[in-house]
């Protein structure tokens, strides 16, 4: 199912962009990031963009990928707002809520936040970095639970931690790079 989930992404998002590179750049980072936790981690990788970004709906992904899969890519899907801002405290809100099966969910999130801001570091794209690092402590309270998937937390905050780089001057090391989400 998950090379079932990739290519019905890749098609939901087209000629789509990710920065400067194909979105599926960031798709396989995202669920590379994921293989530690299973296919069904991999398969919401793939997919915990399309309906925010495409045309494709909750229910299409419900009737091809069943509950768990659209239950949790609903979860992902950015609240609407006027402003980043209120979209992130809107979804940061309902992740806060989040407990059993769907937590898979949260797996998701600090995976396909970690290639974001691996990207940011590796593009040196600091103003997107100090976008991520101000909503961090927001974000963490939301979608961290312990034990859940802490080799990711553990990245995540050590790059956030990092103090920002000026323009041109040497980012620190990561491993992989994706491009970084709105």
């Amino acid at each position: 199912m998950v090379d079932e989930a990739r290519a019905f992404a890749l098609t939901a998002h087209g000629d789509q962009r990710y920065g400067a590179r194909p979105y599926a750049f960031h798709l396989d980072a995202v669920a590379e990031l994921l293989s530690p936790y299973g296919a069904d981690a991999q398969v919401i990788g793939y997919l915990h963009d399309v309906v925010e970004d495409t045309t494709v709906s909750e229910f299409d992904i419900r009737q091809r990928f069943g509950e768990l899969i659209a239950d949790c890519v609903g979860l992902l899907t950015d609240s609407p707002g006027s402003s980043r801002a209120e979209r992130k405290a809107a979804t940061y809100a309902r992740l806060a809520l989040v407990n059993g099966v769907t937590e898979l969910a949260l797996v998701v999130k600090a995976a396909d936040r970690l290639a974001n801001v691996r990207s940011c570091v590796a593009d040196q794209r600091h103003r997107l970095w100090e976008v991520y690092r101000q909503e961090h402590p927001a974000f963490r309270r939301a979608a961290y639970r312990r034990g859940l998937c802490e080799p990711l937390w553990t990245e995540l905050d050590a790059l956030l931690r990092a103090p920002a780089r000026p323009a041109g001057s040497e980012p620190p090391t990561t491993h992989g790079t994706t491009s970084a989400d709105r």
